[in-house]
C-alpha cells in the first residue's frame, strides 16, 4: 500500500512541477500554488520513505532474531550430543592411556637406538692413523701416475723476435690504415 502511495505521490509531484512550468511567468499565482502542492507531496513522500525504512529495518531485525534462535537451538543440541558422547569417558583413564602410550614410544625408541648402533667388538681404530694411511695410498697413486706422463720435447728452432700478439696487432693496424686510405 505504501509503495503504491509512493508511486502516486511521485506522479503528482511531476504533474505539479509541469503545471508550475506551464504557468511560469504568465500566471505566477498558479505557479506558486503548484510548487506549494509539490512541496507538500514531497514531504508526504519523505514520510513514506522513512516509514518504509523503519518497516524494512524491523523485518530484518525479526529475521535476525529468528536466525539467532535457530542457531542457539542447534548449539544446544550439539552441546547435549557432545555431553552424551563424553559421559562414558573418564579423564583419569585418558591420562593413564596417554602415559602408557608415551612409555611404549620411549621403549620402542630405546630398542630402535640399540639396534641401529653398530656393535663394537674390539673393532675400534684410531681415526688419525686411518686417515694418514689413506693419504699415503693416495700419494703413491699420484706418484705412479706421474711416472707414466710423457712431456713434449723442447723446440729446437729459435723463437720469433716479436710476440705473436704484437705482430697480429701491427698487421691489423696496417690493414686499418689501408682501409681508411681506400675509403677517403
Amino acid at each position: 500500500m505504501l509503495s503504491k502511495k509512493q508511486e502516486y505521490l511521485e506522479t503528482r509531484i511531476e504533474r505539479e512541477l509541469a503545471i508550475a512550468r506551464q504557468h511560469g511567468t504568465k500566471n505566477k499565482r498558479a505557479a506558486l500554488q503548484a510548487l506549494k502542492r509539490k512541496k507538500r507531496y514531497e514531504k508526504q513522500l519523505n514520510q513514506i520513505d522513512g516509514t518504509l525504512s523503519t518497516i524494512e529495518f524491523q523485518r530484518e531485525a525479526l529475521e535476525n532474531s529468528h536466525t539467532n534462535t535457530e542457531v542457539l537451538k542447534n548449539m544446544g543440541y550439539a552441546a547435549q550430543a557432545m555431553k552424551k558422547v563424553h559421559e562414558n569417558m573418564d579423564l583419569n583413564k585418558i591420562d593413564d592411556l596417554m602415559q602408557d602410550i608415551t612409555e611404549q614410544q620411549d621403549v620402542a625408541q630405546e630398542i630402535s637406538d640399540a639396534i641401529s648402533n653398530r656393535a663394537t667388538f674390539g673393532d675400534e681404530f684410531d681415526e688419525d692413523e686411518l686417515m694418514a694411511e689413506l693419504e699415503e695410498l693416495e700419494q703413491e697413486e699420484l706418484n705412479k701416475g706421474m711416472r707414466d706422463v710423457r712431456l713434449p720435447s723442447v723446440p729446437s728452432t729459435s723463437l720469433p723476435s716479436r710476440p705473436a700478439s704484437t705482430r697480429k696487432r701491427a698487421e691489423d693496424e696496417d690493414e686499418m690504415k689501408k682501409l681508411a686510405a681506400w675509403a677517403s
